[in-house]
């Protein structure tokens, strides 16, 4: 087959047009980009009002990235290899990081790279693979450590209490209540807009978030934009750190505001409340997330010892307590008692006679 280039009449000498019976190719000389190298730091100043609100998570992964550059000695790069990714990793478990920490910072990174890779800034991209977490323990206060924490709280701040008694039984996280307006409460329930996983939800509150949320009598001036926005994170934090360690609870590094939400998560799966709903409640964009808290539902296990208490030989009485104990209205027959014996109705007789 002869191809016959033909120059378009008229046209710049920014592209030309080469066709022949079965195609046409347009080959545009002005679109072509000089290859530029950058650092992680610089990628990041460029998106980071784009792809991240302000606030912790934000400052957060300021420093992530921050320490990825460092640990990178400020290289300049066009390409993202998997090597570069995997020196990286390996860098990061030397300073002692763990899994789940690697898997944050690396969240942060993937990101990044992603936005940069679809600017045209990158032309690769390495694969992240997320490192296995241990189910490290989850901490959560018991009834007499909130009374104590929460009394100490309250001596220092009231509006500091108040928030702590919504965090624990809102489960919502501390950004969360913050950023509460007026507007996201109505009547009995409570309206979450600006949450970590982009998706609001709306849960009932309690006869004691209903009380919290109403502001002190003595409130002077204009009434603030929300229920907690008098408080910043830093004040908050600066409280709940003093008052813990009043209470004899400031060497345990777990206790921090976040710990309030794990116990109302725990305490909503002890309480029977299936993992489906503390999802809902808690706003987990995965159920994954929910199930660190799955180990607490052990009320169906319960009857595990009433068969393990039983003597060996008594394997009757075994088999009866085992049967009232896991026995389902779904999957055992019911047994329908037999109706009592009465006289059988009488016969009926043929009206023909035998000798007819």
């Amino acid at each position: 087959m002869t191809n016959e280039a033909i120059q378009e009449g008229g046209s710049s000498a920014h592209f030309a047009v080469f066709s022949s019976q079965n195609s046409n190719f347009r080959y545009t000389f002005n679109k072509i980009r000089e290859v530029k190298s950058y650092r992680v730091g610089e990628l990041f100043a460029a998106y980071r009002d784009i792809l991240w609100d302000d606030g912790r998570h934000k400052y957060n992964v300021s420093s992530f990235i921050g320490e990825i550059d460092e640990i990178l000695l400020g290289d300049r790069f066009s390409t993202f290899d998997q090597n570069t990714l995997d020196n990286l990793i390996g860098t990061l478990r030397q300073r002692g990081n763990s899994n789940a920490t690697i898997n944050r910072k690396m969240a942060a990174l993937s990101k990044l790279l992603r936005k940069a890779h679809k600017m045209g800034d990158i032309h690769s991209l390495p694969e992240f693979r997320r490192q296995k977490e241990r189910a490290g323990r989850i901490r959560f206060l018991e009834r007499d450590e909130e009374t104590r924490l929460f009394a100490a709280i309250r001596s220092r701040s009231e509006d500091a209490y108040r928030l702590s008694v919504f965090l624990v039984d809102s489960g919502c996280r501390l950004g969360e209540a913050l950023g509460l307006i007026w507007n996201d409460i109505q009547e009995h329930r409570v309206s979450f807009w600006i949450t970590k996983s982009g998706r609001s939800r709306t849960i009932p509150m309690t006869e004691r978030v209903k009380e919290v949320i109403k502001l002190p009598p003595n409130t002077e001036g204009r009434r603030p934009k929300g229920p907690f926005t008098k408080l910043t994170q830093a004040q908050y934090r600066a409280i709940w750190n003093e008052a813990k360690t009043e209470v004899g609870l400031g060497a345990d590094e777990q206790v921090v505001p976040h710990i309030l939400r794990h116990t109302c998560a725990s305490r909503l799966v002890q309480g029977g409340i299936d993992i489906r709903r503390v999802q809902m409640w808690l706003g987990h964009q995965t159920l994954s997330m929910t199930m660190r808290y799955a180990h607490l539902a052990t009320n169906d296990l319960d009857g595990c010892v009433v068969v393990l208490e039983k003597p060996r030989g008594d394997e009757a009485s075994s088999r009866s307590a085992q049967n009232c104990v896991f026995a389902s209205p779904l999957t055992t027959p019911t047994s329908v008692p037999r109706k009592a014996k009465g006289p059988e109705p009488a016969k009926a007789t043929s009206k023909r006679s035998k000798g007819k």
